[in-house]
């Protein structure tokens, strides 16, 4: 390639010219690490991509849960920014001058759905989960993922939670709770919204989307651990128009 411009360039002064361009680009990229929630994985993927193509800035993801990306964040994870499945968890970073004062964010705000791979098992009001008519219900764990504790609070609002209790397999995060669904191993679950809301696309199976009111919000934030452009710019596409519009696509809300 270099030989082909340097033929269409003259002289010493135009090979001079294209391996300047060259080095400006390499030197102007940058590698950032982010702590994702596993409920983000399908939306900050889209992101990333779009956000790489047009920087050429290179974003490595790590998924899992919330309460554990904490305690990796607090024990010294080499992360630049974190985005969380709530706002308690970036909002203690802040105060425990771990993350950057005044970098933080509503990026997000989570739904949760019941659903179940087959058709017509899960009616329109979630009744289902009153008759029992299953084997094992799919939760996150309420201690340490946002959309368990969700899961928790609506079944102890239809005083089902100790009932269902012995039926319960809990995942470690939202993203396990929903690949216990998907493989077929639980026929029931309580999984984010995003995890099954596709651009352009049906949700398979048959769901019940709660009410809002029934769970506290998932407002979802990010906040920037390290001080670094390229991760300060990450954020911002995240918050700008083109980042919203493609959090929505996969359906959450947003500030």
């Amino acid at each position: 390639m270099l030989n082909i411009i340097y033929q269409k360039n003259t002289g010493l002064n135009g090979l001079l010219f294209v391996l300047l361009l060259l080095n400006s680009s390499l030197l102007s990229a940058d590698k950032i690490r982010v702590a994702v929630a596993s409920n983000f994985s399908k939306a900050i993927s889209e992101i990333t991509t779009r956000f790489e193509s047009e920087t050429g800035h290179q974003v490595k993801l790590a998924f899992g849960s919330t309460g554990k990306h904490y305690a990796q964040i607090k024990h010294g994870a080499p992360f630049d920014v974190f985005f969380a499945a709530d706002s308690r968890r970036p909002e203690r970073l802040e105060e425990e001058a771990v993350a950057i004062k005044g970098s933080r964010f509503t990026y997000a705000i989570g739904k949760l759905v019941l659903w179940s791979p087959e058709k017509d098992f899960v009616d329109a009001e979630g009744k289902v989960l009153a008759s029992g008519n299953f084997p094992h219900l799919a939760v996150a764990n309420s201690r340490l993922a946002p959309y368990g504790y969700a899961a928790k609070q609506i079944l102890t609002s239809r005083s089902l939670w100790d009932s269902l209790k012995r039926k319960m397999v809990r995942g470690e995060n939202i993203g396990q709770a929903f690949q216990f669904v998907k493989s077929g191993n639980v026929k029931l679950g309580f999984v984010a919204y995003s995890q099954l809301k596709m651009p352009g696309k049906k949700i398979p199976g048959s769901y019940w989307l709660p009410d809002p009111s029934l769970y506290d919000p998932i407002e979802q934030q990010a906040v920037l651990l390290k001080e670094k452009s390229a991760a300060r710019e990450f954020l911002d596409y995240v918050a700008g128009d083109q980042g919203q519009a493609i959090i929505r696509s996969y359906g959450y809300d947003t500030p």
